[in-house]
């Protein structure tokens, strides 16, 4: 698809900013409550805008999208069509958007982008998140952050080097749930925590299998060597693109990278986890193309200050912990999607994924506890917190300096999960990001890149 020709972009908010240094007026002031004149907008990017990405352009469409890049022609025009046919606001801003297949053509060619959405497959993140930071653009990057350790390391490096403001796409971060769940644990409602038991119903794509034989015609509007970008080189199949990539090792991250992020992150937050020193993982059969049917991952992270160590269990592929005996037997694990149980000295506290608030159990402590303060600032929205913080106001919460630590716990699982078979226990030395007792698995910690791929520097 050819871009279209640059538009002229309105007055940027760091130039009206910058230009009244020294009578700076609430916007309130200006022009009434939540009055956001265009002056004040953020000029934004979106890299891939199918799937998630579709709600990823429409969570920052308060602001000016300058442009959208998507490999795929097919994608791009049903999330211009969805936009149109559901009458949502940003519509007409879209259609008019510059439009690109290759990012880094629309780097070059948009001058005036301020930030950019990646919402492509996981092996693509870093490349594009990395490729726009060197370039002073804020990033908002979907979960997992990255598909490789090094990787999440190299982002978090970067943003910090460059002053630029990022979030992570763990939406339930910015959710009420998760600040509950850090402030009870904090109040101590359940007591010292050192055992917690994660679970989701991922995956909901197929694993478990090789490497297809046929090769068939590729769609016309794929840019198929875009779409593979550092990953080897392999013909096109529909088995690959556009949604079942998450169970390639080329390619996605697996189950656990999918949703660790808004699992693994409620413990990982409350109990400030920081990275594990062993991990060890079981699974159903190892293949060498696609993550395996089912695993369960054991960390085990140290003592943190007066927070004792705590053991931590994952579980995918229908593979559950086992009923804590407070729960009633009426009751579910979690949700559909998945839960987290944290077992305390004192109690448990059991939360689905996403949506659903934490209770203690049984239901009768849940009854008799009286809630704690609330201690902690309430987030307006994964989006408009990112957006808010470009504009200068309160940090964002999974920014990449605490969302590489997340990614690069999940990604530790999956090189587990690669060693399954050999029934070892991986110490980790998070310091020097070196696995001690087994060398041969730190080749797993980054990864080759295609010929002209290589991550900027």
């Amino acid at each position: 698809m050819k871009a279209s020709s640059p538009q002229k972009s309105p007055v940027k908010w760091r130039e009206f900013l910058g230009a009244s240094a020294f009578t700076i007026v609430p916007r309130h002031v200006l022009g009434g409550p939540g009055y956001m004149p265009p002056s004040d907008k953020v000029n934004v990017a979106c890299v891939g805008v199918g799937g998630q990405g579709r709600n990823d352009v429409a969570g920052v469409g308060t602001e000016n999208i300058v442009a959208l890049c998507d490999v795929d022609d097919e994608q791009m025009a049903e999330t211009l069509k969805a936009a149109k046919k559901e009458n949502q606001p940003h519509a007409e801003m879209l259609e008019r958007a510059a439009k690109y297949r290759d990012f880094r053509k629309m780097l070059e060619t948009e001058k005036s982008i301020d930030a950019i959405t990646v919402s492509t497959p996981d092996h693509t993140h870093a490349i594009i998140a990395l490729t726009a930071i060197r370039l002073g653009k804020h990033a908002y990057v979907q979960k997992p952050l990255t598909y490789t350790v090094q990787e999440a390391r190299a982002l978090a490096k970067a943003a910090k080097e460059m002053k630029v403001v990022t979030q992570m796409g763990n939406q339930g971060h910015a959710s009420e749930e998760a600040r509950l769940i850090n402030e009870w644990i904090a109040a101590g409602a359940i007591g010292e925590v050192t055992e917690v038991h994660c679970w989701t119903n991922r995956p909901i794509w197929p694993q478990g299998v090789e490497r297809p034989a046929e090769i068939p015609a590729l769609p016309s509007t794929l840019d198929w060597d875009l779409w593979l970008g550092p990953a080897p080189q392999r013909p096109y199949h529909p088995a690959y693109a556009p949604f079942n990539w998450r169970g390639w090792w080329d390619f996605g991250t697996g189950a656990l990278g999918d949703m660790g992020a808004h699992i693994i992150d409620h413990p990982f937050w409350a109990l400030n986890l920081g990275l594990p020193e062993t991990i060890q993982a079981s699974s159903t059969a190892v293949y060498n193309e696609t993550y395996p049917l089912a695993s369960a991952v054991h960390y085990r992270f140290p003592a943190r200050g007066k927070m004792p160590a705590v053991e931590l269990t994952w579980y995918d592929g229908g593979l559950l912990p086992m009923r804590p005996l407070e729960l009633e037997e009426s009751r579910r694990l979690g949700n559909e999607m998945g839960g987290v149980i944290f077992a305390g000295q004192k109690s448990k506290l059991m939360c689905g994924c996403l949506g659903e608030s934490p209770r203690l159990i049984p239901e009768t402590k849940m009854k008799e506890y009286k809630m704690p303060p609330k201690t902690l600032p309430r987030s307006p929205g994964v989006y408009q917190e990112w957006i808010a913080a470009i504009k200068g106001g309160a940090p964002t919460m999974s920014n990449f300096e605490y969302a590489a630590k997340l990614t690069e716990t999940m990604l530790l699982g999956n090189i587990a999960l690669r060693l399954a078979d050999k029934n070892v226990t991986l110490k980790y030395d998070g310091q020097k990001m070196s696995f001690t007792n087994m060398p041969e698995a730190n080749q797993y910690l980054t990864r080759e890149y295609r010929s002209g791929w290589n991550l900027p520097t």
